[in-house]
């Protein structure tokens, strides 16, 4: 890929300018930047749909303990899923100029460090399951094999994003089996919405990609999407819609999480009208205004409980 394209946003992994240059000792930054502490959206994707579903499970405001608890799991699951997925994919990085600076592929860390950091971040997350009930435990034990697969799926599927929206907001699940002991089917729905919204929008960011995992043999489903993304991803936004609203009637919002999720209709359409194939670098604004989605998730939890 010739990033000095105009066309094409600077999406290096490596920022000479950043905090983690600037404030952590020079032997840390490597492992921050293998966890993606200096590339916070994933973590806020992942967490923000997770402190919806604790709203919603509470009925109202959680326990700041439980806030404290699923966002440090939040960060550190995402930051497990980055190291696993930088340790699969090493020599792959090094053939894709957006990725060859990260610091496995690099050299700046050693394949064994890079195992060690992985095996200690693990050893921090066991600490934290003592503080959730059995329940969610349990649920925490069956999501380490879906973060582990999920590096290899682009090898041999066009639907990784399936499986990475299924480990990213898993936290959704645990936040009701946590809270309330059980998981009804309202929040299971819930939970496959975020899912599909997730393809959705990493698909738009698949298809800043999409040049580099053709010549490396990968897949995604922005190949699999050709140029139909727009019919493809609007389906995948609508159908989240509709299990948000269903969720919502069954789990008796009240009317300001109907009027905030009109707001996320109609923010879905709007990334819907700037979507462009020809257009990588608007692709990645639109990517990372899905944190507001995931914001206006918890408004609209609130909505229909506190406010409602």
């Amino acid at each position: 890929m010739n990033t000095s394209d105009a066309s094409i946003p600077d999406l290096s992994d490596m920022r000479p300018d950043d905090w983690v240059e600037h404030w952590l000792p020079r032997a840390w930054g490597p492992y921050a930047r293998l966890c993606r502490l200096d590339r916070p959206v994933g973590t806020w994707l992942t967490l923000l749909p997770c402190l919806a579903a604790l709203v919603q499970a509470a009925d109202g405001w959680p326990t700041v303990w439980r806030l404290f608890i699923f966002s440090l799991g939040a960060l550190l699951m995402r930051g497990i899923g980055c190291t696993i997925n930088d340790i699969c994919d090493r020599d792959i990085d090094q053939k894709v100029e957006r990725t060859r600076f990260r610091p496995l592929t690099s050299g700046q860390i050693s394949l064994k460090n890079a195992l060690y950091f992985l095996l200690g971040q693990l050893l921090v997350c066991a600490v934290l399951l003592l503080a959730i009930n059995a329940y969610s435990r349990w649920l925490a034990v069956l999501l380490l094999p879906i973060v582990a697969v999920y590096p290899l799926c682009k090898r041999f599927t066009y639907w990784p994003q399936v499986v990475l929206g299924i480990g990213f907001n898993w936290g959704m699940l645990m936040a009701w089996s946590d809270t309330r002991n059980i998981v009804p089917l309202a929040a299971v729905a819930m939970w496959v919405g975020a899912v599909l919204w997730q393809v959705g929008y990493d698909s738009i960011y698949a298809y800043v990609d999409v040049r580099d995992d053709k010549e490396l043999g990968l897949h995604s489903t922005a190949m699999r999407f050709a140029d139909k993304g727009k019919q493809w991803i609007s389906g995948f936004y609508i159908a989240t819609i509709v299990l948000w609203v269903y969720s919502g009637v069954a789990l008796h919002m009240a009317w300001g999480y109907y009027l905030i999720l009109a707001v996320i209709a109609g923010h879905f359409v709007w990334q819907m009208r700037l979507f462009n194939l020809a257009r990588p670098d608007q692709n990645f604004m639109l990517f990372r205004a899905n944190i507001w989605v995931g914001v206006l998730m918890i408004v609209a939890a609130l909505g229909g409980t506190v406010l409602g």
